[in-house]
């Protein structure tokens, strides 16, 4: 024990009281392991082992490393994971063959992209991988032995780069034809916009082809979509505007309804009117008419991967959701930086949020940044992290039904 009395020291004296009780908070939770000498930018560097808090029953650790930028999951038809790194132009593939939690290698699927996002496989015997650059949708003829993709067809044109570049992809559930889903964000914090395919969810029929069409509208920057279980319906993540101080306006979780006008740059929130945007309050009314917000994500805390429980879960999971909240990035004082488990009954109405898994946030700095999250049947999911730079894998280890 006398190791961890020195390095326990050192810590006091060169952070101070403050960091050394954050220290030995999670040191209980996650083992000795200290943070690193800090990394490029003066940036902490992710130790080996995790000063992340979760509830009893889980574990976390560090499924891959050295993916900057990791950002979008899926997995392919054999089981394994890939990873948009958006900053990278490439798309990998994270195969673990012999099942230890731990993928051997980042196999390069694509690379050369402008900005690829969103990643989806097309429902069907033989799917296509479809991958969201941030000018173009495309489909890959896909070899899940070789984790090559190949042969590509342009499904949709889309308006490149913008304040928001980032377009994400979700297929609607069978029976709804092969329409796939495009999120699209605004080119600006809060304008009018003149391209009438940004601040939108698009929608295309990836057999039948053609433009894409309008699926929702009024929707700054839906990040990331997913479809609930029961329901079938569409749920995205929203980032609200800014410039408003630190707590407005609130960031979204949206139930999204084709048609429907979800209510920016004029309306936030539960119909809340943009007095800033709109002076001349122009557009009160309007906002009457739009979508409110499905639950309201305090300001700033920029919530990105959703991911519901599937119905193999114990029975306290089903029906519940995981978001991301990304973290803030010009609040006074940072907020987020953490995943939050949203509990839901059957039909999807909410009952009440509780955190997940925290602890990013240091008094040293952001260990990182949570994006997306995939959660499987068996027990295991996967999250990104575009500012460390890893995906996290995370086990359930209690039984039930």
């Amino acid at each position: 024990m006398r190791k961890p009395v020195v390095i326990m020291g050192i810590i006091l004296a060169a952070a101070g009281l403050g960091a050394a009780a954050y220290y030995w908070q999670y040191r209980r939770l996650a083992g000795p392991a200290l943070l690193k000498s800090p990394g490029r930018d003066g940036k902490p560097a992710l130790p080996s082992s995790l000063p992340l808090e979760l509830p009893p029953g889980f574990t976390i650790s560090i499924f891959a490393r050295n993916l900057p930028g990791a950002r979008a999951l899926a997995l392919d038809p054999n089981g394994n994971l890939l990873v948009s790194l958006t900053s990278q132009g490439r798309v990998v593939a994270l195969p673990d063959k012999n099942g230890d939690g731990v993928a051997e290698a980042a196999v390069t699927v694509l690379d050369g992209l402008n900005q690829p996002h969103g990643l989806a496989f097309e429902p069907g015997k033989e799917p296509r991988l479809l991958v969201a650059e941030t000018g173009q949708v495309a489909a890959y003829d896909y070899d899940p032995a070789r984790l090559r993709a190949t042969y590509q067809q342009k499904i949709a044109d889309l308006p490149p780069g913008g304040r928001h570049f980032t377009r994400s992809l979700v297929f609607l559930p069978e029976g709804r034809g092969h329409r796939l889903l495009i999120s699209v964000g605004s080119s600006c914090d809060a304008c009018e916009e003149q391209n009438p395919q940004r601040a939108k969810i698009l929608a295309v029929d990836v057999q039948a082809g053609g433009d894409p069409e309008t699926f929702a509208s009024g929707l700054r920057n839906s990040v990331f979509m997913a479809i609930h279980p029961l329901s079938q319906h569409v749920w995205a993540t929203e980032i609200g505007r800014n410039d408003l101080g630190d707590n407005w306006p609130p960031d979204e979780i949206n139930i999204i309804l084709e048609g429907n006008h979800y209510g920016w740059p004029y309306c936030y929130g539960k119909r809340l009117h943009d007095d800033k945007c709109d002076p001349a309050g122009t557009h009160r009314e309007f906002c009457k008419g739009t979508i409110p917000a499905f639950i309201e994500v305090p300001a700033q805390a920029a919530p990105l991967g959703l991911a519901f429980f599937p119905p193999e879960w114990p029975r306290e999971f089903r029906h519940d959701l995981l978001v991301a909240y990304h973290g803030s990035s010009n609040r006074t004082k940072p907020t987020g930086g953490k995943v939050v488990r949203y509990r839901l009954d059957a039909p999807g109405n909410f009952i009440d949020v509780e955190d997940f898994i925290t602890g990013w946030p240091t008094p040293e700095g952001v260990l990182g940044r949570p994006v997306d999250i995939l959660i499987k049947a068996d027990g295991v999911m996967f999250i990104s992290d575009d500012e460390a730079g890893v995906v996290y894998r995370v086990t359930y280890n209690h039984g039930g039904d």
